[in-house]
């Protein structure tokens, strides 16, 4: 089977003609299926980005239906797949059906090797583009997301769920533990969005006592309290034509619930000693660590202020659940921190990436960054160790990851965990993989970790 493509599946029950394709496109890995069954079995298998398929399958060879119902499952189950129809010589309308299915494109039988060869060749080349056009459009719209470094699947998903909501007007809640990168999500919804031209505007909810948030929240006229010399707009006004990110709303006061309710309801406010209603167009971004639907159960938070803020949520995952990302973003924090400290790099020893790795990381990033900080500083010399760190080197190296069911996600986690390990030197992960370089460049591609 070819090292540089996916396998060419072959749907075809006649084991003269399975032979005879099966020797004619042999550059291509060809895997063979005789029925319905077989064919989605191994297309389930080895993902093929090409398949060539006979619509006269058993049970009745001579009927197209269950050729054509074979065409719309693998369709369905991978639809990105160029599937090319061999039909009998006057069998165009068929032909055309299986077209209008979603068939890349057809042949007639008996069909000429080199020519149905060049089909095949054309149908490869188009997947490749395709999959290489998402990966740059991925790739390129993730600018405002820079300041998150990830090549775990999970997380990554959260971010292509960030750009897609980033354009609406729709009230958004960043779930997560503290130190996840919360207000980093929030930035990135404010400046993929329309609204990146106006101002984001934050205000932690839990950080300002509670007879001064209301007045911050919603600004004061000139007289209202003690000390009030001047007319004051607050943070919502401030941010009019941008973004509010109101972070820890699961601290907010319940006096203060019921008026932000107001605001998301009506979208107009009052100052603090104000009789004049102000329409107010911002964006309402929100942040919590808490469990709003226990603080809900326990009378701590109104629900409807709950489905106002929460239109749609984003739930950022621990960075102990994130494969390979504590040592990936190590690596980047050594050089940020370096350069703040006018000093070059050093690199993080053996000993150190084991102890990030076994680490839980109960603080998340920000204690990843509190404590390589320290490490940068501390360390004497080119490397940085476990002790610079402040952690315990652990005691083995974990075990290995291997085989298959398991195989293709344990292939896919050991390339995530080396590249972090390694800092993204190919040389060196393929070396530590025991591939080689072309080798590793394949399981990047197949993977999506470019």
């Amino acid at each position: 089977m070819s090292g540089k493509r996916p396998p060419l599946l072959i749907v075809e029950d006649d084991p003269a003609l399975q032979k005879q394709m099966r020797w004619a496109f042999d550059a291509y890995g060809p895997v063979l299926a005789s029925d319905r069954e077989s064919a989605l079995a191994q297309l389930r298998r080895h993902a093929p980005a090409v398949v060539t398929m006979d619509l006269g399958l058993p049970p009745a060879p001579d009927d197209v239906s269950e050729g054509m119902k074979l065409l719309e499952q693998m369709l369905s189950i991978a639809p990105e797949t160029k599937v090319i129809v061999l039909t009998g010589q006057h069998d165009r309308a068929n032909a055309v059906r299986a077209i209008g299915l979603g068939a890349y494109d057809f042949y007639a039988k008996p069909f000429e090797p080199e020519l149905l060869s060049l089909t095949i060749e054309r149908a490869f080349r188009l997947h490749d583009l395709q999959q290489e056009n998402r990966r740059l459009q991925e790739a390129g719209g993730s600018s405002a997301l820079a300041g998150i470094i990830t090549r775990d699947e999970g997380m990554a998903a959260i971010l292509r769920t960030t750009e897609k909501v980033a354009p609406s007007n729709a009230t958004v809640l960043v779930l997560g533990e503290s130190g996840t990168g919360k207000e980093l999500v929030a930035r990135a919804l404010h400046d993929l969005s329309a609204r990146r031209g106006g101002r984001f505007v934050a205000i932690n909810c839990a950080a300002i006592p509670e007879n001064l948030i209301e007045s911050e929240l919603f600004g004061y006229e000139k007289g209202a309290f003690t000390g009030a010399v001047r007319q004051t707009p607050g943070k919502i006004e401030t941010a009019a034509g941008g973004s509010l990110f109101l972070d820890e709303i699961g601290d907010l006061p319940a006096a203060l619930q019921a008026k932000l309710l107001r605001f998301l309801q009506e979208r107009v406010i009052e100052r603090l000693g104000g009789r004049s209603e102000i329409p107010v167009d911002v964006r309402v971004i929100s942040a919590t660590h808490r469990n709003l639907r226990e603080a809900i159960a326990a009378g701590d938070f109104r629900e409807d202020l709950f489905y106002r803020l929460a239109e749609i949520t984003i739930e950022i995952p621990p960075l102990r659940s994130r494969h390979g990302d504590a040592a990936l973003i190590a690596h980047a924090l050594v050089r940020r921190f370096a350069a703040e400290q006018n000093r070059s790099a050093p690199r993080l020893g053996e000993d150190a990436i084991g102890a990030i790795e076994a680490h839980a990381w109960p603080g998340n990033v920000r204690e990843l960054e509190n404590c390589v900080k320290r490490a940068v500083i501390m360390s004497e010399g080119g490397a940085i160790s476990a002790a610079d760190l402040g952690l315990d080197a652990p005691e083995s190296q974990p075990d290995s990851l291997s085989l298959r069911q398991i195989r293709e996600e344990a292939e896919r986690k050991a390339v995530q965990r080396v590249l972090g390990r390694v800092d993204g030197n190919i040389a060196r992960a393929a070396e530590i993989l025991a591939v080689s370089r072309p080798t590793l460049y394949d399981l990047m591609n197949r993977y999506g970790l470019r």
